[in-house]
């Protein structure tokens, strides 16, 4: 293999190289989601499914919160009891594929970030 043809080859790599680095880190500020949906019960008997939510910021659940949470995402997500994300109170850690039941005298639910 001549010198010229090497060095070709190389100068490829590294410009392919170049170009997919530079292709990820523009796509990587892009609305990712969580793929898969996350389903709850709410206080009222209400069934909600919330698919493939973004990976960033507060999700609010409905008004009236949520007794029973399913994560069946891609990611772990965590459960709060107001519905900014904040606040006094406990939180949940709910994995993925994993479900979350509140006892019954237990505050609703009323918001969740994603773990990422």
């Amino acid at each position: 293999m001549p010198v010229t043809d090497h060095r070709r080859r190389r100068l490829g790599i590294a410009a392919g190289t170049a170009l997919l680095t530079l292709t990820v880190a523009g796509c990587s500020g892009l609305g990712r989601t969580a793929v898969g949906p996350i389903i709850y019960t709410t206080e009222k008997d209400a069934v909600v499914t919330v698919n493939s939510p973004l990976v960033k910021g507060c999700h609010q659940l409905s008004p009236e919160g949520a007794k029973e949470v399913s994560n069946n995402t891609l990611i772990d997500i965590i459960l709060y009891r107001t519905p900014d994300c904040t606040g006094p109170g406990t939180t949940t850690y709910v994995a993925t594929t994993v479900t979350d039941q509140n006892a019954p005298s237990a505050l609703p639910w009323r918001s969740f970030t994603t773990v990422h």
